[in-house]
């Protein structure tokens, strides 16, 4: 029986992969084997950069929350503390949007945490 090569899901195969390394420098871009290694490498850098955004994000969230309370004199870490201790539930995005974007709510904000 003569030896099948199946062609063309082969020549799909190959032709996914360097379509996928589009753009990559030298014969990252043209030669398969080259390519096929970096581009599961990309899918590597990816799946991990996926994860980075979220803490970076979260970091960011943060200074600007830090950057707002430290106006009236406070600081980030107590201003966390007693939001949490007031039942005060708002998440550190929609803190760090109101406090870039709204001075007036943050500071009510900011009065209704540290009042007695």
């Amino acid at each position: 029986m003569p030896r099948s090569t199946n062609a063309v899901s082969s020549r799909r195969k190959r032709k996914k992969i360097l379509k996928l390394a589009k753009g990559f420098y030298g014969a990252r871009s043209k030669v398969y084997t080259v390519a096929k290694n970096a581009v599961e490498k990309s899918f590597i850098y990816a799946f991990s950069g996926r994860k980075k955004k979220k803490r970076d994000f979260r970091s960011l969230w943060i200074k600007r929350i830090n950057a707002g309370v430290r106006q009236y004199g406070k600081c980030y870490s107590e201003f966390m503390k007693k939001l949490s201790e007031k039942n005060i539930k708002i998440n550190r995005k929609t803190l760090s949007y109101i406090s870039m974007n709204d001075p007036n709510i943050f500071k009510k904000i900011v009065d209704d945490v540290y009042s007695q």
